[in-house]
């Protein structure tokens, strides 16, 4: 899945991080719950909730569709943004267990942010197995009762 804004992305990458940012695109691709779409925000490709389901935006810029993934390629690591982990303890949780079956390297985490500092020891697998984990409506149910500021959350 990509579109004309995600092949620019990765043809302005430096070489030796073109093709493991296109892998990882892939199993991104491969994994992600149907419903969501690719876009490029902030410079990063990654995966929103369009809005034909979910019209409201992103609170923080009503432009930008619900955003829930996003990869880039940065100085000194390859960044893998995951909201859901930021807003569910429960996920979070289990990605902190699983990593260390998966992976050699010490987790190197943010808030969202997976920061991989080398490539080569990216956990495909466990990404593919943690995109596998939230839908659509997950994701929408997740941000509106933690996220959502309370003046913009539906009433009902």
């Amino acid at each position: 899945m990509t579109n004309i804004q995600t092949d620019r992305y990765f043809s302005l990458l430096p070489d030796d991080r073109r093709d493991v940012m296109k892998k990882l695109w892939e199993t991104i691709c491969d994994a992600i719950p149907l419903g969501f779409e690719a876009y490029v925000s902030y410079g990063m490709p990654g995966f929103a909730v369009p809005f034909s389901r979910y019209p409201s935006g992103y609170h923080c810029d009503p432009k930008q569709p619900l955003p829930f993934l996003n990869i880039a390629s940065q100085k000194s690591h390859i960044a893998f943004y995951h909201m859901g982990m930021y807003a569910m303890p429960e996920l979070l949780a289990w990605f902190e267990a699983e990593y260390p079956k998966h992976a050699k390297s010490k987790l190197d985490m943010g808030k969202s942010c997976v920061r991989f500092k080398k490539p080569d020891q990216i956990p495909f697998a466990l990404l593919s197995e943690l995109l596998k984990k939230v839908s659509v409506e997950d994701w929408i149910s997740v941000y509106e009762s933690n996220l959502l500021p309370k003046d913009k959350k539906k009433s009902g």
